[in-house]
Parts: structure tokens; sequence; C-alpha cells
């Protein structure tokens, strides 16, 4: 279960729901309450569910149990700092299982050093770092008596994940040098740690950004695998990798022109990985012997939160005409919705899938959303191109509705939507990805506008009623776009990336910023401002650290500056992704509000009628 997009108050509010996986019975909450519960996990017997709960102290979590009778759940701990993750204990007794749990959180006792101090050398490398925060910590609980203890001595290292071992042996845990993103991120470590006695043994280097640590088993013993980065470059898709006694993991997906999202143990057999593949998502099962991955079943749309137990799989699904709803089956389906989605009985725009080619004759994909009750011979129509993040992203074919602007929202206020999948993004394997490392802006560009050229030419878009608009690297491109040329009426710069030097010395992606924007900013839209021509809607997060608000500054001075129209709003509170629903309502408003004010259809003057 994921959590809220959204929030009506200061902390979200989310429910655990407990659903049969055949379909038999309607969904019902397990343990009502007005606070945020999260990471659900069962426990062996499938008799209780543990899970992340801040209902004793709104925003700090803790853990808790629940019967499948619902009811008050059982507080497991009282931690000051908080619970950040947690894992049941296989017992290899089952007959005396004790139902021991490892959580993750910091130390009690622990206390960052102040002043703070951070100490890097002239060539880069750290001599000191006390971390502004606290290291997690790995702890063992004994839910029957709620003792505690440490599990493993690993230093300074901030612990980031842990997955224990089906059978009871040992916990694999994924840690940092430091909690610090910068630099911690970037020195990762992987260890195998005995959960009777806390010894730890290193078990290589993992990849960059490492996370979704998977236990399995075949006739030669057990094996862990994870998603990471695939080296060598800080751009990129992710690939699965096994790890080994050794400092290189294996990479089980190189070569695959297609991008792992996700990865799950399917009670200690081989594991299953979803693969955004094009505008598709498959469920494909990795083979022990070839360490290759078969398909098993192909979904149009998203299948995401994938989860697997007794021969079922579960996952959060969304095709082009149904918005996010749990479907479960086998993994090869079929699969059963286990409620209604919402928004039934709406009438929304039709979605269409793109197939065309880029200026090198690139094969790209991508979305056409036309208003409701609207066809092609009805065209042209005035056309919003919403560009994605990332770019590490890719727009599915599924129901492409949400807070930010989005195909729907914009077409049923008479608006064609195109939702372009430039080279960068996820679907098409780790070349595809990589190639825009150091080269935004550049074919990535040209492939948008190839796009956009198909629809005018086909009749669809009017070119003279043509806009712009995306979020995080959506608003670098139409940033971008408006500084390269002055075919767009209208643009919208929703948390973009104007300068990529300042946004390296600035941001928290540091190192991967410089990698993807290059090391001389040529690629920055500040560089080209002097060309800007067309009205501009800037929206950006005050508390933003991914892409500072500073970003938005240098764009908001430069066009005031030159006396240009455009408008700058600054949500208070919000950081890269808004969270309050008043902010995320008045982001859909206005951006609607601002393309139809420059796109709205040419009105006849007296003589012509």
């Amino acid at each position: 279960m994921n959590g809220p997009v959204g929030r009506a108050g200061k902390h979200p509010v989310s429910g655990l729901w407990l659903a049969p996986a055949d379909g038999g019975a309607p969904p019902r909450e397990l343990a009502p309450s007005d606070a945020e519960d999260h990471e659900p996990g069962w426990a062996p017997d499938s008799g209780s569910v543990l899970f992340l709960s801040d209902r004793a102290e709104r925003g700090t979590a803790q853990l808790y149990r629940v019967g499948l009778n619902g009811g008050d759940p059982e507080q497991l701990t009282d931690w000051a700092a908080g619970v950040h993750a947690h894992v049941r204990l296989p017992d290899p007794d089952a007959e005396r299982d004790r139902g021991l749990v490892v959580f993750v959180a910091p130390d009690q006792d622990h206390r960052p050093a102040d002043p703070r101090v951070r100490v890097v050398a002239a060539d880069g490398s750290r001599r000191s770092w006390d971390t502004i925060e606290q290291p997690d910590r790995l702890w063992l609980l004994d839910p029957r008596t709620r003792a505690v203890r440490a599990l493993g001595d690993f230093g300074e290292r901030h612990v980031v994940e842990v997955a224990a071992r089906p059978d009871g042996g040992a916990l694999a845990v994924l840690t940092w040098s430091v909690a610090d993103r910068e630099p911690g991120l970037f020195e990762p470590g992987l260890h195998l740690v005995d959960p009777a006695t806390g010894a730890l043994r290193a078990l290589g280097t993992p990849a960059l950004e490492a996370f979704s640590l998977t236990w399995w088993h075949d006739e030669t013993g057990w094996h862990l695998a994870y998603l990471g980065l695939t080296p060598p470059g800080l751009i990129g898709g992710r690939a699965v990798f096994e790890a080994g006694e050794g400092a290189e993991h294996r990479n089980l997906t190189a070569g695959m022109g297609i991008c792992p999202a996700q990865l799950v143990t399917t009670d200690g057999g081989p594991p299953l990985a979803s693969f955004a593949e094009g505008l598709d998502t498959t469920v494909r099962r990795l083979e022990p012997v070839t360490r290759t991955f078969t398909e098993l079943t192909r979904a149009q749309g998203t299948l995401q939160s994938l989860s697997a137990g007794g021969g079922r799989i579960a996952a959060v699904a969304s095709t082009a005409t149904e918005p996010h709803f749990v479907r479960a089956g086998p993994p090869a389906g079929p699969f059963t919705r286990l409620a209604e989605p919402p928004l039934s009985g709406i009438r929304f725009g039709t979605q269409e899938r793109l197939s065309y080619r880029a200026e090198d004759g690139l094969e790209l994909d991508g979305l056409l959303l036309l208003p409701p009750g609207k066809t092609r011979d009805d065209g042209p129509f005035p056309l919003v191109t919403l560009v994605h993040g990332g770019p590490d992203d890719r727009y599915a074919d599924r129901f492409q509705l949400n807070w930010y602007p989005s195909g729907q929202w914009l077409a049923t206020a008479g608006f064609a939507v195109f939702l372009p999948n430039p080279r960068g993004g996820w679907g098409r394997g780790h070349a595809f990805a990589v190639s825009v490392a150091g080269a935004v802006g550049g074919a990535e560009f040209t492939d948008i506008i190839a796009g956009i050229d198909r629809l005018v030419g086909d009749g669809v878009a009017d070119p003279r009623r043509l806009g712009i608009g995306g979020g995080s690297h959506g608003g670098f491109m139409a940033a971008w776009a408006v500084s390269q040329t002055d075919r767009f009426a209208a643009a919208l710069v929703f948390a973009g990336v104007i300068d990529w030097r300042v946004l390296a010395a600035t941001g928290e992606q540091t190192r991967f910023d410089t990698a993807l924007g290059g090391p001389d900013g040529s690629t920055s839209p500040i560089t080209h401002a002097h060309r800007i021509r067309t009205p501009v809607l800037i929206l950006h997060g005050e508390d933003d650290i991914n892409v500072p608000l500073s970003q938005a500054d240098l764009l908001h001075h430069v066009l005031r500056d030159r006396g240009l129209e455009h408008e700058y709003v600054v949500y208070p509170r919000e950081g890269h992704s808004f969270r309050e629903r008043g902010h995320q309502i008045d982001v859909l408003r206005r951006a609607r509000e601002w393309f139809s004010r420059w796109l709205a259809p040419e009105r006849p003057s007296e003589q012509d009628g």
C-alpha cells in the first residue's frame, strides 16, 4: 500500500485495508484511524499484520501489530526518533517462533556533533564528515518482552535497507557511509548480518542507487539480487544485479532493451521483476540456470507496488481508461480487480498510442489525448505538449490524471495533449536512457519537435496554438524549448532547471546534475534566455531541495528585466513534489487557465462573421 500523494492538513492520512486475493469479498479497513498507516507486512503464519503508523504522535512512526479481525492495533515500539522500516525475522524453528522483528531507526542516544564541520581535502576526498542527519541503525525487537538490542556494529555507517532471508539465515543490509546523501550515496556498502550474533560480513560494493534487496533460492543455495544504476556513469537505466563475494556484482539485465522497475521475492523461489517496456509493463521471472528473464504477463499501462506470495501476485494497476486500482492473480494471469476503480461514470478524453521516428530514424512512442467526444476528424485542436520529468521516467499507457498538469485535466478543457517519450527516459533499455548524459536539450528536444510536427501534419494540432509544459526535467525542457523557438504560444515551467551549473552546486542531486547537464552549462535555458518571447507561467515550491527556488528566481528575474509576459507563483511549505491539497488544486486551475488564455480559439471578426 502506498501513502497518499496529497494531504488536507499538516500530516497525511492513509489507511490499512484487507482484501481477499480472489476478489470474493469487498475490501475492508483493518485498523481505522486519522493517522498515516504504511509499510504493511505479513507475519509468517498470515495471522497478523505488522505496519508503521504515526497514530500515537503525528509525524513520528512506530511499529504496530493487528490481527485479521481488526480492532485496536498493538503498539510494539515507543522510539523517540521514530521507526523508518521493519522486517519480520523468520525463525528456523517454526514450533518456537518468537516473532522477532528487525527494525531500522536512529540511535536514541546518538546526536550529531555540534558544531557540524565538514572537512574535504583539495582532491575531493573526505577527511571527516559530521553528518547533519542521525544515521539509522539496525535493532532487534522481541515483541513478547519489548526488549530491544542493537544488531550488528556498522560504525558510523547509515542503514538504508534490510532484507531477511526466508529461512531465518543471514540478513542482507545496505548502508551508506553517512546519512547525508552527499557523500553517503556515493560510498554504499552491502553486508550480511548473522541475526543470532550480529556478526558482519562484507558482500562487495553495490551499484549506486541500490535498492530492493531480494533473496531467492535454487538447488545451489541462496542468492541475493537487487536493483541499481547501470554502471559506469551516473546517468542511465536501472539494472538487476546479483551480489557475490567479490567486488564486482553481476549485471543480469545487461544489453536488454527494457528497464527493470521492481524486484520481488516469491516464497524463496526465483524472483519476479516488473519491467517498463515502451508504453506497457511486463512481469518476468528470473531463470536460475541461464540468469535470464522470461516474460509471464504483459499489461497495457502500469503495474506498481508488486508483491508476491502463495503462488499469486498483486499490484496497483492503471490502464488508459481506469485509474489506479488493485489487481491480483497468478503471475501469468489473469488478474482479478479487487475493488471498483474511482471516477467511474465520468466522460474522459480518448487516449491514443503513438509511434513515430526521430530525425535520425530512432523509433519513439508517446500518447495523444483528445477532448471528450472528439476524434481526429474534429481537428485541428490547440495542442499542449507535456514533457515528463526525470528524465529517467516515461509515459505509460495508463490513466493520465494527476494533481500536476496532466493529460485528462487539459483534454476536458478542449485541448489535445501530446505526451512524448523522448530519448533519455525509461522503457527502451540503458542505451536509450544514457544517450542524453551531458547533452540534455539536444536530441531529446528534436524528438519532441518531431512528434509535434507529426501531429501538425496529420491535422490534429493547430500550429498557431501550441503550448508546452512540464515539471522538474519536464520544466527544464519547457524553458529550453521557448529559448530555442518561437513556435509555442505559451509555456508552463514547474520546478524546472534553469541553470545546470548552479543546480549542481545547490541541489541535492549534485554529481548527477553535473553528469546530466554537462560541465559548461551550454544546455542551460538561462544561457539562451535572451531569445525567449513566449509567455511563461512559473510554478515552484518554496522548500524544494531537489531543484531549489533559486532556479525559478533566475527565470523570473530575466523575464521581468526584459518586460516579458509571465506569472511567477511560489507555494509555501512545498518541496519538489507538492503535498497540500489546496496547492495541488491551485496548480491544476492555474495551468488550465494559462493555456486557455493563450491558446484559446481565435474569434472571428465582425467582418468575417
